[in-house]
This record gives C-alpha cells, structure tokens and sequence, in this order.
C-alpha cells in the first residue's frame, strides 16, 4: 500500500512537471511570436525608409566636382580638400547603399584618380591638380562607357555652379 501510495505521488509529481513545462513551452512559443512579429514591423519600417537613389548620389558628385575645380583653380586647397572628400564620401555611400548596381560594382575604377587629385591637393600642387583633375574626369566617363550611360559625359566646367560661393581664397583673415 506504502509503494502504491509513493507510486501514485510519483505519478502526480511527474503530471504537475510535465504540465509546468508545456505551460512554459506556450509561453515560450508567445514570446516568440511577440518577438517575430516586433521583428516583421522593424523589417517593413526599414524597407520603407528612404535610401537615395543612384542619380541622387551622382548629382551630389557632379556638383562637387565642379566646386573641385574652381577650388584648385583658384588655389583654394582648404575648399579643394573638402570637396574631394565629398566625392569620396558619396563614392562610399553608393558602395553602402546602391550594392545591387552594376555601377555600383564598377566604381572603384576611379580610386585612383581620387587618390591623384587628393595627392595634388595635400602638395597643393596647381600643375598636378589640373593634370590628376584631368584623369578624374577621364575616368568618370570610363565608368559611364563601362556601364552603359557613355549619353552622360562629364567635363570640365566652364562657370561656377552657383553664383553666390566665392572660389578664391580669403587671405583678410
């Protein structure tokens, strides 16, 4: 009667485990679903931010490479430093951003002649300016041709972008 009595305790106590564990494993199994669906939200949310787009990047870049070069023209170094980090930077986002681009896959055929114009710039070098200016430029039409947009020529500018930014270096300070 004693092992008939310890057995059917044993029996209770191996029900309440077994019940305690399923009660857990529901509510693991909640959690999960509380947790897919926080993650289902945050998934939509980011693929409805907003990322510019390819040309918005582009844009950016064109105009700083215009500014580049009324900065080196006229000897403005600090300006020329910025705007070809500017470029570099833009280079960088459209490798972080636009991945799915073949242009993107293209773009670092013009590393090098981002280093150049940086190198000329830091030895504040007019002639190597122009000429690394030059390659640049040369080089961002290779990358239009190597990835179908050869309609989309680049050249050296002939005015400023904009009226109301002086190029020239002010010495009065």
């Amino acid at each position: 009667m004693l092992y008939s009595r310890n057995l059917n305790t044993m029996k209770y106590l191996i029900i309440c485990l077994l019940l305690i564990i399923q009660l857990q494993a529901c509510e693991h199994a909640d959690n999960n679903q509380i947790l897919q669906n926080r993650i289902d939200t945050l998934e939509k949310k980011i693929s409805d931010t907003y990322k510019p787009g390819f040309g918005e990047f582009m844009s950016s870049i064109q105009v700083h490479h215009s500014k580049l070069w009324f900065a080196g023209e006229n000897q403005n170094w600090k300006l020329a430093d910025f705007e070809i980090h500017e470029i570099m930077e833009s280079i960088e986002d459209i490798k972080k951003y636009q991945t799915e681009r073949v242009e993107s896959q293209k773009i670092d055929m013009i590393t090098p002649a981002l280093d150049s114009v940086n190198a000329a710039i830091n030895q504040k070098n007019p002639t190597a300016f122009k000429t690394s200016y030059i390659l640049l430029t040369n080089t961002c039409n290779n990358c239009h041709h190597a990835v179908n947009f050869e309609f989309n020529v680049v050249k050296i500018p002939g005015t400023p972008p904009f009226d109301n930014q002086s190029f020239k270096m002010d010495n009065t300070k």
